[in-house]
């Protein structure tokens, strides 16, 4: 097994892998893996020395959460931290956000995950008032009092989110969509966080496959894959998908980027490394659909920083092609 950089993951005094693994695609809406294959992906991180496993009670309805819990079950030794997330399988209000509610879908995954005590739940992108809410993390702290979990945390859609979810004292940890697409928590989110000492998980670091420099066009992406239905924000936010940018400006802009990949790295494990650097970020958590995947994701972690001219050029491309497009949005 090899070893990985780990860092703190804010207010839980635990360390995580900087490099870890998102699991909604084992669980639904990237298309089909079979079981065996998701295993795989599991054992082929945790060898390549991941120790942080990210997923959600509604990513395949559970079966992310179960398969993470069968796999751990055979791999006592494994040491993963298990992050995962509630609150998506209701409707989306405000007032579903209660104690009652809380204890159930906590019940579920740990039911799911095979544990007693969750090590972190995080609110998986609730409606924005639900941040304002002082009965909210409440109630949040008594799944703590009452040892359901470990710890809590957000999963936030805007900056204005992270930075309301960041004042709230316990708050372990914000995750927010950051990549070389995405530069918007660079300005106010990651400081801030640093000051509070709160961590950061950066999710959709690929802006769902777009930095992987592999599709065009002419690409077809499965019926029940996000990429073919959530283009315009027609299931979930937008921003989930290709980080919010329309498909042929994006595929502009990734050809672009992939020519700032130093000798050796993919274009993906170059925009992993970009956000690895970044000041504040505690793991980034890319998606796999496959052992080659998973173990090419993880290798990022040991690539040279990137130069300051890489980093200044990132930044251009951004400016130039994306930031009237999407900065404002998120």
């Amino acid at each position: 097994m090899l070893r990985m950089e780990q860092r703190v993951l804010g207010r839980t005094d635990r360390e995580v892998s900087v490099i870890g693994l998102g699991t909604w695609q084992l669980g639904a809406d990237w298309g089909d893996v079979s079981e065996a294959d998701a295993t795989a992906v599991l054992d082929a991180a945790v060898e390549s020395g991941v120790t942080f496993f990210d997923t959600a009670d509604v990513y395949g309805d559970g079966r992310s959460e179960q398969l993470i819990g069968r796999y751990l079950k055979d791999r006592p030794d494994a040491g993963v931290f298990v992050a995962t997330k509630m609150g998506r399988r209701a409707d989306q209000l405000p007032e579903n956000y209660v104690l009652d509610n809380f204890r159930a879908w906590n019940d579920r995954s740990r039911a799911n995950l095979g544990v007693d005590t969750l090590d972190l739940v995080q609110l998986h992108c609730p409606p924005t008032a639900v941040y304002s809410s002082d009965e909210v993390f409440d109630a949040l702290d008594t799944l703590v009092a009452e040892k359901r979990t470990a710890a809590y945390a957000v999963s936030v859609e805007t900056c204005e989110e992270a930075l309301a979810a960041i004042a709230r004292p316990g708050v372990a940890s914000v995750q927010i969509i950051l990549n070389p697409f995405r530069l918007k928590p660079l300005e106010e989110v990651l400081p801030a966080a640093r000051a509070a000492g709160v961590g950061i998980i950066a999710r959709v670091p690929l802006a769902s496959g777009l930095l992987s420099g592999k599709y065009t066009k002419d690409t077809v992406f499965a019926a029940d894959d996000h990429r073919s239905f959530n283009r315009h924000g027609e299931a979930f936010d937008q921003g989930e998908t290709f980080s919010g940018i329309d498909y042929e400006t994006g595929l502009k802009a990734a050809a672009e980027f992939a020519g700032l990949a130093p000798e050796g790295a993919t274009s993906a494990q170059t925009a992993l490394r970009w956000i690895v650097q970044q000041p504040g970020v505690t793991s980034v958590i890319p998606g796999a659909r496959s052992v080659a995947q998973a173990r090419a994701n993880a290798a990022a972690a040991a690539l040279a920083p990137l130069p300051q001219a890489t980093l200044d050029a990132v930044t251009e491309l951004y400016d130039r092609s994306l930031r009237a497009e999407i900065h404002h949005r998120w």
